[in-house]
């Protein structure tokens, strides 16, 4: 057996000095003979229903080249993750008759650069009649609320349910044998990811009919079939290079610059760059979503939670992007890594005229394990015992089902709770110190 030579070492990373002397390629440093530059028309309203597009004053800019509209676009409605069968197509490349946030790309105008690109979208006139929006997540479900999607409502549904749902044991039971009913409400913010280098691609035409598609993508083929599929060509006819991120933590998964670029190549025939603003990357790029969680446990007296229902809203904003699997994703983990008999969950995936939120550093879960700590706090407040006696008596073990029922196979959290009252110097009472995730009483399971 191959002996550990990483743990416990520092590694110098591959790319660090790089970083550190300024000498990193991005994707923005690369450059072509005539390349071009994109720029998007973005919709100044949350909803609003699209009159007409008028590129005439655009038209005189120096150096403009070509105007781009949802007419151009082959398949131009789309979902970022059909290629894992999660649907329906929802999101425009380019809004067709209505906007649903602020932000939303009506257009693109190519120019020789950046600078007359942008001065060329200024120009772009568009016909917009504004309409009533919804930012709420609960309002959005009301029956009042304007519906923003084409299918009638403004929640995602699930296998027939307008909530993911999650049921294991008797909740109602649970509650009535408990001595406590211990309850909050939990919300988070949406948060942007902020990397060093905006989101970025450039698309190089090819002598033999091929485009190079340069991005810093983090999900390189991802991207490259999303991109085929929305401008109806062969897979073969394009070629993805990644390189250095430039920062992703989940919010470069989206597919939204790369088949923008390419259509302009396309169109064009001449190589083009299109690099969000800062501006565009913290006001219309994908940010972790936004979540409302209302928690309810039953708990005993000496801290076991014998019931937990939880109802959870996502904000998904505008369109589906990653959020679906997101709520799926934090159905199946609002439980925590502890062992709750019965269990009731309702989670929404919400549309509201906000810009669409997505992925980052565990999206769905991160939200969830806020709230789950949170609460597994409060109820020690309110029955006045040790934070740690409740974790420790309520830990999840291996052989143990989940209440998404699935087994838990490789639980490790008693360990990691022993491990970190000895780095502390935290004396456990000796019972929490001969508990093992491993070795169940037959009692137990």
């Amino acid at each position: 057996m191959q002996e550990l030579n990483a743990v416990g070492r520092t590694i110098q990373r591959r790319d660090g000095e790089g970083h550190v002397k300024g000498q990193t390629e991005y994707v923005a440093d690369r450059t072509f003979p005539d390349m071009k530059h994109l720029h998007v028309v973005r919709s100044p309203v949350a909803h609003a229903e699209i009159g007409g597009i008028d590129f005439s004053e655009a038209e005189k800019t120096a150096g403009y080249v070509a105007g781009l509209t949802h007419e151009d676009v082959p398949n131009n409605v789309y979902t970022i993750l059909r290629l894992i069968g999660i649907g329906p197509n929802e999101e425009p490349l380019l809004a067709e008759d209505r906007v649903r946030y602020e932000g939303e790309p009506i257009a693109a105008v190519v120019a020789d650069s950046k600078n007359a690109a942008m001065e060329a979208a200024s120009k772009v006139e568009v016909d917009l009649t504004e309409l009533d929006a919804v930012f709420d997540v609960e309002e959005a479900l009301t029956e009042d609320a304007p519906v923003l999607k084409e299918w009638g409502t403004n929640y995602f549904e699930y296998e027939g349910h307008e909530c993911r749902r999650v049921r294991f044991g008797d909740v109602e039971q649970g509650f009535a044998e408990a001595d406590h009913i211990v309850e909050e409400t939990y919300q988070t913010s949406p948060i942007e990811h902020a990397p060093t280098e905006t989101t970025t691609a450039i698309a190089k035409p090819e002598a033999d009919g091929r485009f190079t598609v340069f991005t810093n993508t983090q999900a390189l083929y991802f991207s490259l079939d999303n991109t085929a599929l929305i401008l109806d060509i062969p897979f073969s006819k394009l070629q993805f290079k990644g390189g250095t991120v430039g920062g992703g933590f989940g919010g470069k998964v989206d597919v939204i610059v790369e088949p923008m670029v390419t259509l302009a190549a396309m169109r064009t025939g001449y190589p083009v760059q299109y690099q969000f603003t800062r501006e565009e990357e913290m006001t219309v790029s994908s940010p972790r979503g936004a979540w409302r969680m209302y928690y309810k446990d039953g708990v005993t007296d000496d801290g076991d939670i014998v019931a937990r229902e939880v109802t959870s809203y996502a904000d998904a904003g505008a369109y589906n992007r990653h959020t679906p699997y997101a709520v799926t994703k934090h159905a199946a983990n609002l439980a925590g890594p502890y062992t709750i008999p019965n269990a009731k969950f309702d989670c929404y995936c919400v549309y509201t005229n906000k810009q669409p939120s997505s992925a980052m550093r565990g999206f769905g879960v991160t939200p969830c394990s806020f709230a789950i700590e949170g609460q597994m706090d409060k109820i020690a407040d309110e029955l006045g015992l040790d934070p740690w006696e409740v974790r420790f008596k309520n830990a999840y073990r291996n052989g143990e089902m989940k209440p998404h029922r699935k087994e838990v196979e490789d639980a490790s959290l008693i360990e990691c709770m022993q491990s970190t009252a000895r780095m502390i110097g935290h004396d456990l009472p000796e019972e929490f110190q001969e508990m093992s995730s491993f070795e169940l009483e037959e009692s137990d399971v």
